[in-house]
């Protein structure tokens, strides 16, 4: 598995919890990193992104609440999420899109396995 995430579990309404995913192995660059989340029988959506410069978007049902972040130098992007809702329940995947190794060599994108969050009291 190269792109590994880990961190989710039960929590709380009104709780917090942080994902983390890293990409494993020798990369130039990532150009962007982000966090999806997926209901059973639901699209997966788009919850966080962030590109290699530091642009960052959220989705309006996060934004204020969560807080994405990456350290490029690990190869891993961070969730922090907090003051999390029943309506937070989700699989959430990481997703790596531009997988540079070297200027000729590169990989479109890649997922990470899913880690389950359950935000329930």
């Amino acid at each position: 598995v190269q792109l590994q995430a880990s961190g989710g579990g039960l929590v709380q309404p009104g709780g917090s919890l942080r994902l983390s995913c890293e990409y494993s192995g020798s990369t130039m660059r990532i150009n962007n990193m982000a966090w999806y989340r997926q209901e059973p029988g639901k699209q997966r959506d788009l919850v966080a992104s962030s590109t290699f410069a530091g642009t960052i978007s959220y989705a309006v049902s996060v934004k204020g609440r969560f807080t994405i972040s990456r350290d490029n130098a690990k190869n891993t992007v961070y969730l922090q999420m907090n003051n999390l809702k029943p309506e937070d329940t989700a699989v959430y995947y990481c997703k790596a899109e531009g997988i540079y190794f070297s200027e000729i060599s590169w990989l479109p994108y890649s997922w990470g396995q899913g880690t389950q969050v359950t935000v329930s009291s």
